[in-house]
């Protein structure tokens, strides 16, 4: 993976951070966002998946397709910095699929 894709992939990998922890912060606060309370937590459900699906990505990639890929990066640390970053955006996944799930299995009065 040249530079500019391993930045790319980055940027995703916070842009998917950024939108996980949004989901969740405004299904926490307000209940629902499209007034369907399963079609919000159905979303809730497939957005934590689609998030956990580029951390482990990533992790099949280094481990089996990149021969080498712990040389391609620029220092010793950015291969650490790279997997910490992965395993906080997997948290997050988990967060946002917690959140959908429990809501999906909850009991409320509005179903």
């Amino acid at each position: 993976m040249d530079q500019q894709g391993r930045e790319r992939n980055i940027m995703m990998l916070w842009v998917i951070v950024v939108l996980g922890i949004a989901y969740s912060s405004l299904l926490y606060s307000q209940r629902t966002l499209t007034g369907m309370n399963h079609v919000d937590r159905i979303i809730g459900v497939m957005l934590g998946l689609y998030i956990c699906s580029h951390p482990a990505a990533n992790l099949v990639d280094m481990l089996f397709f990149r021969q080498g890929a712990r040389r391609r990066f620029s220092s010793r640390r950015s291969p650490v910095l790279f997997l910490l970053l992965n395993m906080v955006v997997l948290f997050v996944s988990g967060i946002v699929i917690f959140v959908g799930t429990t809501h999906l299995i909850g009991r409320t009065d509005e179903d």
